[in-house]
């Protein structure tokens, strides 16, 4: 049985980490993966997307419409944008906080996180919305938003905990290990 998980935020959120994260989990218990991103505008706070595969069974690392089972969002906008991958009754893990495009900015037309994720629970069949903002203070560094998302999804049962930890051993500098463990552990 494979796992498709789509990582979607604006570029600068860690999102390409996640998804290598993610991976090097999934690789490490014997899994096979396939990923592929998405980065184009990324440099300048453009759409990225990261698609995760897990499983015997996969063959093309782009997960197709209706088949994810969980989209990570690192922002809620993202999160609509990409609605259309998500299955049916498949979960969505999303961030509370909105990051204004700057083409918003410029016509002086907002987004509102209430509207998002609104949407987002009547067209899935769940979403968690995480305060990354107060996760951040609470853990005292706001680079850890990409982490702390993915560990609200570990918290399903489709990832493990510490097959993360384990790849955030490899994946980060030893000074930011401890740190990027409190950001799995942070959501309950």
């Amino acid at each position: 049985m494979s796992k498709n998980i789509l990582i979607c935020g604006v570029g600068g959120q860690g999102t390409v980490l996640a998804a290598k994260v993610l991976s090097q989990a999934a690789i490490s218990s014997g899994e096979k993966v396939m990923s592929a991103e998405t980065i184009g505008m990324a440099q300048r706070g453009g759409s990225v997307v990261s698609h995760v595969r897990i499983g015997s069974d996969v063959y093309s690392p782009l997960i197709s419409e209706k088949t994810a089972d969980i989209i990570i969002a690192f922002e809620a906008a993202e999160a609509v944008r990409n609605i259309r991958y998500l299955k049916d009754n498949g979960l969505v893990i999303v961030n509370k906080k909105i990051v204004q495009p700057v083409t918003a900015s410029l016509t002086g037309k907002t987004f509102d996180e209430e509207t998002m994720i609104s949407y987002l629970e009547k067209v899935s069949g769940k979403v968690i919305a995480v305060d990354t903002d107060q996760a951040c203070t609470d853990l005292g560094n706001s680079k850890v938003v990409n982490i702390v998302l993915l560990g609200a999804a570990c918290n399903t049962g489709l990832i493990d905990k510490e097959q993360i930890k384990s790849a955030l051993k490899l994946l980060v500098k030893p000074e930011f290990y401890e740190l990027n463990c409190k950001a799995v552990d942070y959501v309950k």
